[in-house]
């Protein structure tokens, strides 16, 4: 039987957000660590619940589909299981491979139950599990440096005249009727970089907060994650899905940004983009869905990040009884805003086209609960590092249709990576 501590935040000697900083750092000295940040912000539905969960091992942990099933079916635990999906486990669901350079080398998934995690509230944090000198051991955790890190310029695993090649090629590729819209990718990275992980994401979140940010340990792997993207939620019968599909930059001023908003709305190559992959969601959500329940409450909905506007839609359904999490994987993974439509083409000619494997970008972190609710990101706008070999990478992309302009979807693709860059504090060569 686990115990559980509750605690006033305003009776610590230090700030709410201190701690946060101070119970990253500490919980980052596990195996297996796993930070849920919501910052915050308001989301329809809601964004990620702030929660923290560690582990020094993960006895039994799943590192396939057909072992989460497994896994899920074992009595249920008092907290979360926490975990993340990668790209690739795309082939275990359809008949697809990757071939393309790798360094990062995650498992396809991995989920944990944790020995300690905390909760937290509007004025509480709850430590759950072994709570016995957790708080003590918080505390006394250095204060984070807050330091910049030192890291080179990064290169470009697809060259710019490679990359703008590729989106001519997928034009004539969606010409000849081989897809409607494909979602390229392309990968920045730099070799021998040497960093703090945790210091590194709180520089993110200040750069480019999110409402489904999250931090990830997996032994010398980790992922640094400023998503604001939810993939899937499920909320008793009830689940939800908001796929993102349109990108312009915020403006300067209030009226240029005011403008900005308005030429999104109105970009008809955006709403194309947008409803085609809602399209492709409401059919994957229908496998697993009560008939008649799938539904779009929301379509074209504008939300301001920090240095982007984002076109977010919502589709929501009632799922048929019985039906668990890794059977709604088998019919929704990957996100189709990370594909493209139709999906098992698309994720045919993303690997024909990009140079690198995408490793836990386009994938998800996520946790469920022990009544069998859970909640998961797209992850995007994201770093992956490796302390082991000194690997740093992040990927970004863009949706490509026939009327996509190359030189236009670069520079969106630049765009969704300022936020990256500026926490880095570096370029891209």
């Amino acid at each position: 039987m686990s115990q559980s501590v509750r605690i006033n935040l305003a009776s610590l000697a230090i700030a709410p957000e201190e701690f946060r900083r101070r119970a990253l750092r500490w919980a980052a000295g596990f195996a297996h660590c796993i930070y849920f940040e919501p910052n915050d912000l308001d989301y329809p539905q809601g964004p990620f619940e702030r929660l923290l969960a560690v582990a020094d091992a993960a006895p039994g942990a799943p590192h396939s589909l057909a072992g989460l099933e497994d896994y899920l079916a074992q009595p249920a635990a008092e907290g979360p299981r926490c975990g993340f999906l990668t790209y690739d486990l795309k082939n275990e669901i359809e008949a697809l491979s990757s071939e393309n350079f790798g360094a990062l080398e995650w498992p396809l998934l991995h989920f944990f139950t944790p020995t300690t995690w905390l909760v937290w509230q509007a004025k509480n944090v709850e430590i759950h599990g072994v709570t016995e000198g957790i708080l003590d051991d918080i505390l006394a955790t250095p204060r984070p440096a807050g330091a910049p890190p030192h890291v080179p310029a990064l290169r470009p695993r697809l060259p710019k005249a490679d990359y703008l090649r590729a989106v001519a090629a997928v034009r004539e590729d969606i010409l000849n009727g081989e897809v409607y819209e494909l979602n390229l990718c392309q990968e920045f990275y730099a070799e021998g970089v040497q960093l703090n992980p945790t210091d590194l994401f709180w520089r993110l979140n200040a750069a480019s907060p999110a409402p489904f940010a999250g931090f990830v340990r997996w032994h010398d792997h980790y992922l640094l994650c400023a998503s604001p993207e939810r993939f899937l939620a499920r909320r008793g019968p009830g689940i939800v899905s908001q796929p993102i599909k349109g990108t312009a930059r915020r403006g300067a001023t209030p009226a240029e940004d005011a403008q900005q908003r308005q030429a999104l709305l109105a970009d008809e190559k955006e709403r194309a983009e947008n409803l085609m992959i809602v399209d492709l969601v409401r059919n994957d959500l229908a496998r697993v869905a009560r008939t008649g329940t799938v539904r779009v409450p929301e379509l074209f909905g504008l939300y301001p990040f920090r240095h982007v506007w984002q076109m977010i839609s919502t589709v929501e359904a009632e799922l048929r009884p019985g039906v668990a999490l890794p059977e709604i994987l088998r019919a929704t993974f990957p996100m189709g805003s990370m594909t493209g439509a139709p999906k098992v083409r698309a994720m045919q000619l993303i690997e024909h086209y990009e140079r690198s494997r995408r490793g836990l970008y386009s994938g998800s972190i996520g946790y469920v609960g022990p009544d069998g609710n859970f909640d998961f990101n797209v992850v995007i706008r994201s770093l992956q590092y490796r302390a082991d070999t000194g690997y740093l990478s992040f990927q970004v992309g863009s949706a490509i249709t026939y009327d996509s302009d190359a030189e236009q979807e670069y520079a969106e693709c630049l765009l969704k990576a300022q936020g990256l860059l500026e926490a880095l504090g570096t370029s891209i060569i």
